[in-house]
């Protein structure tokens, strides 16, 4: 409810309020998905708290004509694997972190709409087709800003450093 403080969904709207005022960085949190276990009951709360004000995000930010210069990206630091953890019942169980596979969402600022980038095998468990490297991902989101990732450069101890390292490329295919 975007009328209630504190919700999700009253913070997405406070997000589309900044950026309309010119905010250049706004990082909405939800807490809570580290489910090792109580997974079933938990994911749907979740969900419901996020969904549809992830959409009203997008939605209002393209009918105010800011989706084309403003870059939402929807994820978090792993993903989940497969196999169950913690007590294992029909209506409580968990999964652990999966730190090689994960899904993550972009909208606006050049990204092509409804394109799915990458795979994993039928387990989610390896990747068997186009895999993303981190230092990809920071090329496509600083492209997305407008930055040059190949010139942006910081020294430290002596030796120059790119957030890229020297094999980020972009990930064209998901390139409007």
């Amino acid at each position: 409810d975007s009328r209630k403080p504190g919700t999700f969904a009253a913070n997405a709207l406070l997000a589309r309020r900044l950026v309309e005022r010119g905010v250049r960085f706004v990082q909405l949190f939800h807490r809570g998905w580290d489910q090792h276990g109580n997974l079933p009951a938990q994911i749907r709360g979740q969900c419901r708290d996020t969904d549809q004000p992830s959409a009203a995000l997008i939605k209002d930010l393209k009918q105010r004509g800011l989706l084309d210069d403003t870059l939402v990206i929807w994820g978090g630091e792993f993903g989940r694997t497969v196999y169950s953890q913690g007590t294992l019942t029909q209506d409580n169980y968990g999964r652990d972190h999966h730190g090689r596979c994960f899904s993550l969402w972009m909208a606006g600022a050049g990204i092509r709409g409804g394109v799915v980038h990458g795979e994993t095998d039928e387990f989610g468990y390896n990747i068997v087709k186009d895999g993303v490297h981190i230092h990809d991902l920071n090329a496509t989101i600083l492209h997305c800003l407008g930055i040059d990732h190949t010139r942006l450069i910081y020294r430290y101890q002596g030796r120059d450093y790119r957030l890229t390292d020297v094999e980020g490329t972009l990930i064209e295919p998901i390139l409007a």
